[in-house]
């Protein structure tokens, strides 16, 4: 089996058009497929949502704000999954809730760098 990183992509900020009730049914949603993932022995690590505030540190000792200032999209979060092929990953990818919002998954093979297993 490999493992693959979910990066979880949206357009727009949800937290701030959202009512308080439709956000909790948003993440009940999330909830449930991380839940589902988990139980089905596919998901290896539900990872994390990400704030909007980040910083880009350059060889140049240059740090700026970011992470994409000029980005119209944004790096929400992230999963660790394991799956046999990414063709299998893309199809457990088609439950997640960022699509349901116009979001979208970027799914990445990992190179097995890594001590940890």
């Amino acid at each position: 089996m490999a493992k693959f990183l979910y990066v979880y992509r949206r357009g727009r900020d949800l937290a701030n058009t959202m009512s308080p009730e439709a956000m909790e049914q948003h993440l009940q949603r999330w909830r449930d497929w991380l839940g589902e993932g988990l139980k089905q022995g596919w998901l290896l690590d539900g990872g994390d949502a990400l704030k909007q505030e980040g910083r880009v540190v350059r060889a140049a000792k240059v740090v700026t704000d970011g992470p994409f200032v000029e980005s119209k999209e944004v790096v929400g979060g992230y999963s660790l999954i394991e799956a046999p092929t990414i063709e299998s990953a893309a199809e457990l990818a088609h439950g997640c809730p960022v699509l349901r919002s116009g979001g979208s998954v970027e799914i990445r093979p990992l190179a097995g760098f890594s001590s940890s297993k």
